[in-house]
């Protein structure tokens, strides 16, 4: 955990004064993530819950579907030139018998938001690979009083956040709003890897009668790594972006957006939240 935050010399100024002092910030380092001791990918994250982060992507890449899809992972001893440890490269090893897909292109089709290739491509990939359709899944409705409830309760079990407020979160709450478990990392994206990879290490997929609630916005990406773990409910307390809202659609996942004090937008799924209670409240 000493890597999570780091000391940094910072001029203050505060009405005029100067002064001169130490701040927290939050610590960003890459990981590697090899896949059977081929690399696969690199991403900047906040140190901590790495072996998580790194069974959460295989989740959202269709590689990884269940516990004992998982043999282990292992950080990469001499990873630098002169052979010492980074803790900055794993690497995740299938049981034998897992197939592997062919996730390089799917990849660059529909995880990176910047991508350029057309967004249809992109849908399509995550319908086609998604282990557990949400629309199959057990009904759950949430009340959108729990639903405006949950900003301040993740808000107040982001730790890391209140020496640094620097860190994205991530929460899964249950239908009826008890916490499950809470994630951060400089990235959003990888808040939700760690909290589907310690899922999936804990045999809990799918996460079928859960929320999952992101401190910024929605992207196609935080959609589609609801969708693979299976989550029926994806709530932000900003906006969603518009393939974000086109994926929840075709895959029936509920999307709240602006959740913000009383107020929230439905995106779609709107059949998971009692809007009758709302409406005889209003």
């Amino acid at each position: 955990m000493g890597r999570v935050t780091e000391r940094r010399k910072v001029i203050r100024i505060r009405d005029g004064v100067i002064s001169s002092r130490p701040d927290t910030l939050v610590a960003e380092e890459p990981l590697e993530i090899r896949l059977n001791g081929k690399p696969l990918a690199i991403t900047m994250r906040t140190p901590g819950d790495d072996f998580a982060l790194a069974a959460g992507f295989l989740v959202s890449e269709g590689v990884l579907a269940e516990q004992d899809d998982l043999q282990n992972i292992v950080y990469c001893a001499g990873a630098t030139v002169d052979g010492s440890n980074t803790y900055n490269v794993v690497d995740v090893r299938t049981a034998p018998g897992v197939k592997i897909p062919d996730i390089t292109l799917e990849r660059n089709v529909y995880t990176t938001s910047s991508c350029g290739l057309c967004g249809k491509a992109s849908l399509d990939a995550v319908r086609t690979t998604a282990r557990w359709p949400i629309a199959d899944t057990p009904p759950v409705r949430v009340d959108p009083e729990l639903l405006a409830s949950l900003p301040d309760r993740l808000r107040a079990a982001q730790r890391v956040f209140d020496r640094t407020g620097g860190l994205h979160a991530a929460a899964l709450f249950t239908e009826d709003g008890e916490l499950l478990d809470i994630r951060e990392d400089v990235g959003r994206h990888n808040a939700v890897d760690k909290l589907v990879g310690r899922a999936l290490q804990n045999g809990d997929l799918p996460l079928s009668r859960t929320i999952l609630l992101v401190s910024g916005r929605a992207s196609f990406e935080l959609a589609q790594k609801a969708v693979m773990a299976g989550i029926p409910v994806l709530a932000a307390v900003s906006a969603p972006s518009s393939l974000a809202v086109d994926l929840a659609a075709e895959t029936g996942l509920t999307l709240v957006g602006f959740l913000r004090g009383s107020s929230m937008n439905v995106y779609a799924g709107e059949n998971r939240i009692a809007l009758r209670t709302a409406a005889a409240q209003g």
